[in-house]
């Protein structure tokens, strides 16, 4: 396996070399999966050590047990080692020693694998942070909101889908962090077939079963402090209402469009009363009116 110093290397180098966003993206996805196995690794190997020293142990027992077994009928069940054992001792504490040597060395270059892994994340992640905040103001992001009424007092809205940087520029715009990747919009796996796709990717802090929250616990994932959000499928945008607080909204992808949701109890509300649609294109026109992003409004 490549060491934490050429593989962190070779992928900052990737990332200095090119300006535009999916590179860099794609060297830090493939820096996440060479760390994750560098993690498995170590950990491998910790076990190993442990397990011979256990064996070890274990056969310098038996070999004592074997020896008071033949110089006497009836031994006691754990002997300890006697003076006629000295040279079982001395094996034992030589293994043991090269034993404590080389969990040393494994720590020290376990320390130092996860100092380079951590070093090459921060500047990846300070790169692409930089690059979004160049893009987003030379060229701010286009959306057209189409609204489709449902009654007198209740509408559906939906947003073309976005292509390009334009997703990775829109999460930095309305939460001010970037995505954990660059392709997060449009993916829709899902590791298990009889679910819908997940929210959110287990990383960056985030478990394997903490995949699927409800509403309330996502609000509070994209509300935390940090510079990325490990969201999937959808963008989070934060709606203030007028008598103080904010409305949490989800623009969630649906093949040509994205839908837009409001937080309701544990999950979303696709059908929006009139005075949330009207809020929701509000805190759009307002980002609009500030340079932040292009908005076109079509009402059906």
């Amino acid at each position: 396996m490549a060491s934490a110093e050429s593989v962190t290397r070779g992928v900052l180098a990737r990332v200095r070399g090119m300006e535009t966003l999916e590179p860099a993206y794609e060297a830090w996805l493939e820096l996440r999966l060479a760390y994750g196995a560098a993690r498995v690794r170590f950990q491998e190997e910790r076990e190993r050590l442990d397990q011979q020293g256990s064996f070890l142990v274990g056969a310098v027992r038996a070999a004592s047990q074997e020896r008071a077994a033949s110089a006497e009928p009836a031994p006691a069940a754990e002997p300890a080692l006697t003076s006629g054992d000295a040279p079982m001792r001395d094996f034992l504490r030589q293994a043991e020693e090269k034993l404590t040597r080389a969990r040393e060395a494994l720590a020290k270059e376990e320390a130092e694998s996860e100092a380079r892994f951590q070093a090459a994340f921060e500047e990846i992640r300070s790169t692409v942070m930089d690059r979004v905040r160049r893009y987003l103001a030379g060229s701010p992001p286009r959306l057209r909101l189409l609204l489709r009424k449902v009654g007198a007092t209740r509408a559906i809205l939906h947003v073309e889908r976005v292509g390009g940087d334009a997703p990775v520029l829109l999460v930095y715009l309305f939460s001010g962090r970037i995505p954990s990747r660059y392709g997060f919009l449009f993916d829709d796996s899902t590791e298990d077939v009889a679910l819908p796709p997940a929210p959110l990717y287990p990383e960056e802090g985030v478990a394997p079963a903490e995949v699927r929250p409800e509403a309330p616990a996502l609000v509070a994932r994209v509300r935390a402090p940090g510079e990325v959000l490990p969201v999937k499928g959808f963008l989070p945008v934060f709606v203030p209402r007028p008598e103080g607080g904010e409305d949490f909204f989800r623009l969630l992808q649906r093949g040509p469009v994205m839908e837009v949701e409001v937080a309701e109890g544990p999950g979303f509300r696709g059908v929006l009363t009139r005075e949330e649609s009207e809020r929701f294109a509000g805190h759009l026109l307002r980002l609009k009116l500030e340079g932040r992003l292009e908005l076109e409004v079509e009402a059906g």
